[in-house]
């Protein structure tokens, strides 16, 4: 009997109005013939399947939570109707599996037990924000949160900019979105005034914004991104 397949199926960036204008028609395709997903999150994993189309009744559908409570040994069981020679979805929270998310879990047994992995094509909030901030995409780092306590995070930002210089590195970085004003106003002040800084917030949806100016500029007027999914990026 031949395997199944491991499908890295992208999600949206947020509840936008219509799936097809960031989400390709093979997805919609694919989950019509997929009926069993490891997801970050079953409620919104339902939401976003029964918004793109799925045509199959939910009650139906398999869904194996993965998250920070799941065991190891959970994960490989999630795999085990792939053995069997059927196909598994893998769903993000948002964006694409895999990329700052627990599904790189699942890739990585994944590929340990000789299973196809095929990634297809969705937003991601990390490529669409470099794409737009004019900063460097030959060299740049994926930093993800930094440090909760005040002057951690602090010395962590003059760490990053000083790699900027040297490496001519763009460096990127979120941080949970309630904080996100905390965090700006951290950036304004470890970082030299001659430093860039993009904003990019709530990429792909109607309320979209994605600036990129000096520091000594964004100290002039600030932005409001609170409680907004937000990537910041710095560079030379």
């Amino acid at each position: 009997m031949n395997k199944g397949k491991l499908y890295l199926i992208p999600t949206t960036l947020g509840d936008t109005a219509e799936t097809t204008d960031v989400i390709p028609l093979k997805v919609n395709e694919l989950i019509n013939k997929i009926d069993e997903y490891i997801v970050e999150n079953e409620k919104s994993a339902r939401h976003y399947l029964k918004k793109i189309g799925i045509k199959k009744p939910l009650q139906e559908i398999i869904l194996h939570p993965l998250n920070q409570h799941t065991q190891a040994q959970e994960i490989s069981s999630y795999l085990n109707s792939i053995q069997q020679g059927k196909d598994i979805g893998v769903i993000s929270e948002a964006g694409c599996p895999g990329v700052a998310d627990p599904g790189a879990d699942v890739v990585k047994l994944a590929h340990e037990k000789n299973i196809d992995v095929i990634p297809l094509v969705g937003p991601s909030s990390i490529l669409l924000s470099l794409m737009a901030s004019g900063f460097n995409g030959q060299n740049f780092a994926f930093n993800g949160y930094l440090p909760k306590e005040r002057g951690e995070r602090i010395k962590k930002i003059k760490e990053l900019e000083m790699l900027v210089y040297k490496r001519k590195q763009t460096q990127m970085f979120i941080e949970t979105p309630y904080r996100n004003m905390h965090l700006l106003e951290d950036i304004l002040n470890a970082c030299e005034n001659k430093t860039r800084l993009c904003i990019a917030c709530d990429i792909t949806l109607p309320t979209e914004f994605i600036k990129t100016k000096s520091v000594f500029d964004w100290k002039k007027q600030l932005p409001d991104i609170n409680k907004r999914p937000t990537i910041f990026l710095i560079y030379q």
